[in-house]
């Protein structure tokens, strides 16, 4: 049976010319079709989740919207064009924070926010100043691998506020926090939401925020 994918859309706002685009997307792995025909369109104002069982190809949706990985047919589309051919604009939009939070455990938080700045725009808060927002002040100039699992995790998330990146891209952002960093997290989404920004997410987690504010897409129904 053909992968089949299912869509909720709530009513939003969009901004012209905007968007991130999945045209006939199909993503094959050890030569096992998780999805096809995929398409769907993200807009300013919009939080869509990623829903499916495990193996489902969530994770590998997230890294074509990337660039990470090819889709084995279709493309991704940043304002009308492929990513491919207009992978420095896009790219200047997008903050991926993936499963693997990728915080290097020899470095201290402020230095990993840092290493983050160089890699993208960093035209948002300062590193003290995210790190403080994630209730993290103290913590600094700590190596990372003595932070707890939570903690890095908080890290790794604080580079959505130190980048201006319009398109949030987010793996399990909820993995080894507790219900109030949780909660904290939902309110920077619904915050970016409410700016215009655009989210995209897998979670095992039942969101907490009101139904309305989110778009489902459904992978191996």
């Amino acid at each position: 049976m053909q992968p089949a994918v299912q869509v909720q859309s709530p009513d939003t706002g969009t901004a012209a010319g905007v968007s991130l685009q999945a045209v006939d997307l199909e993503c094959v792995r050890d030569d096992r079709v998780l999805f096809r025909g995929l398409n769907f369109t993200l807009e300013p104002g919009q939080i869509l989740q990623v829903q499916g069982r495990n193996g489902s190809g969530k994770t590998s949706l997230l890294r074509i919207l990337c660039g990470l990985s090819p889709p084995a047919q279709g493309e991704v589309r940043w304002c009308g064009e492929d990513i491919q051919s207009s992978r420095p604009e896009y790219f200047a939009e997008l903050a991926y924070v993936g499963h693997a939070h990728g915080v290097k455990g020899e470095l201290t938080p402020v230095e990993n926010l840092n290493l983050a700045r160089g890699l993208g725009r960093a035209s948002g808060m300062e590193p003290v100043e995210a790190l403080e927002h994630l209730g993290l002040a103290g913590y600094e100039d700590v190596p990372s691998r003595f932070l707890s699992a939570g903690q890095r995790r908080r890290v790794a998330l604080a580079r959505l506020l130190i980048l201006q990146a319009r398109v949030w891209v987010l793996d399990e952002p909820f993995t080894a926090l507790d219900v109030h960093g949780v909660d904290f997290i939902e309110s920077m989404l619904l915050g970016h939401k409410n700016r215009g920004g655009m989210v995209m997410l897998t979670t095992h987690q039942p969101l907490r925020m009101d139904e309305s504010h989110v778009t489902r897409i459904l992978l191996g129904a």
